[in-house]
């Protein structure tokens, strides 16, 4: 049996190996056609797409591998069926469950590759792309919003600890790939979402220990305490409630950090499980929407377990003779299988954060409804 699982470890891996590299070439084609439109503006010029394209094949390793490892996998049956070493296998007392257990050991090396692409190498070398391209284009991280990037914190009586006694909520126009913000605005409000401060700075940048140094700054208070409110609980229009002061510099005490404004301007499926673990835990503690990483991070541990699916999938392929279909007809199932995962898997995500599924749920249910259908092939095959 060794001899045997080594000889479908070497006839998968070259498979998969081979359509991988397939895959990620046409990745790249496409991102560097996506790139073309930028080239050209500012100092962003071919050799830096080149090089970001480069950068962010980690990102496409992590997302392709499921496929490839079951275009790969179908590929290697087919040619074992069509060649009846399968039959041959078969005969000399080897069980579906015997030939379930090596394509599984098998499929655990791609796991874990894809585990090491997803949580060392991509959350590094996706940044650096950015980075890049930001650098030549200017320098400043571009957003959704007109305004700017927006985040949000909780404020406490003593810096970090002690009871909130309010929330601020950040907004910077523009953030640089050194770290320096500029055009801070930071809206400050009491418990009962009252208008406290607003504090503008033409640039912040970061001391570490969660101070931020505002510099060239202009704070206006607003003195909204009970005295002030008129009868009714609304707020008269009293000027001697509200000062302002200008300041060369302020130090400000935030739980935002350039790492959670970096991490705010990324896209989740780059992200490593402990960035999005860290994010969604400060989205939940400033009570704001935490759905989307949720998601994201169940995805992040559940997708690379779908090529143990996806490769169970892929065995029954072997039992397929001739008749049933040449090996080109087999891989062309084999795409349509890939792309349909592909599809289901992004709909269920899109699906899950619009009708509030559980996260878990969301993320798992694809590779689920998969296994199912990888176990009823095994069992058709078995029975006829």
């Amino acid at each position: 049996m060794k001899i045997l699982q080594r000889y479908f470890a070497v006839s998968i891996s070259q498979a998969v190996a081979f359509v991988l590299l397939a895959l990620l070439l046409l990745a790249a084609f496409m991102d560097l056609t996506g790139e073309l439109p930028s080239v050209g503006k500012g100092e962003y010029g071919i050799q830096h797409a080149f090089l970001y394209v480069i950068l962010m094949l980690p990102g496409n390793v992590y997302k392709l591998m499921p496929v490839a490892a079951l275009i790969g996998t179908i590929y290697t049956m087919a040619q074992f069926a069509s060649s009846s070493e399968f039959t041959i296998m078969r005969a000399s007392s080897m069980s579906t469950r015997m030939a379930a257990a090596m394509v599984f050991k098998i499929g655990l090396v791609f796991v874990l590759i894809t585990f090491a692409f997803g949580e060392l190498v991509t959350p590094r070398t996706a940044p650096m792309a950015e980075r890049l391209k930001l650098s030549a284009k200017g320098g400043a991280v571009s957003q959704e919003f007109r305004s700017g990037m927006w985040t949000k914190d909780v404020v406490h009586s003593d810096g970090l600890t002690g009871p909130v006694t309010g929330s601020r909520f950040f907004n910077v126009r523009q953030f640089r790939t050194d770290g320096q913000l500029l055009d801070v605005k930071l809206y400050e409000f009491d418990t009962s979402l009252r208008l406290r401060s607003l504090t503008t700075a033409k640039r912040a940048s970061f001391q570490g220990k969660n101070t931020w140094q505002l510099e060239e700054v202009t704070e206006t208070r607003f003195a909204n305490s009970a005295e002030h409110a008129a009868p009714g609980g609304t707020f008269g229009q009293e000027t001697s409630a509200v000062s302002t002061r200008t300041l060369p510099s302020l130090l400000v005490v935030s739980e935002i950090t350039p790492k959670i404004l970096s991490v705010s301007s990324s896209d989740p499926t780059r992200m490593s499980v402990n960035e999005l673990a860290v994010y969604t835990r400060h989205l939940a503690e400033s009570k704001q929407e935490t759905e989307r990483f949720k998601i994201a991070f169940w995805k992040k541990l559940i997708d690379p377990l779908a090529i143990f699916v996806l490769m169970a999938l892929a065995l029954p392929f072997a039992y397929m003779h001739q008749r049933s279909g040449g090996v080109s007809l087999k891989i062309f199932i084999g795409i349509m299988i890939g792309v349909g995962f592909m599809l289901i898997n992004s709909l269920f995500s899109h699906l899950g954060l619009l009708s509030t599924w559980p996260a878990l749920l969301t993320a798992i249910a694809p590779s689920a409804l998969f296994m199912l259908l990888a176990i009823g092939a095994l069992w058709w095959v078995e029975r006829h």
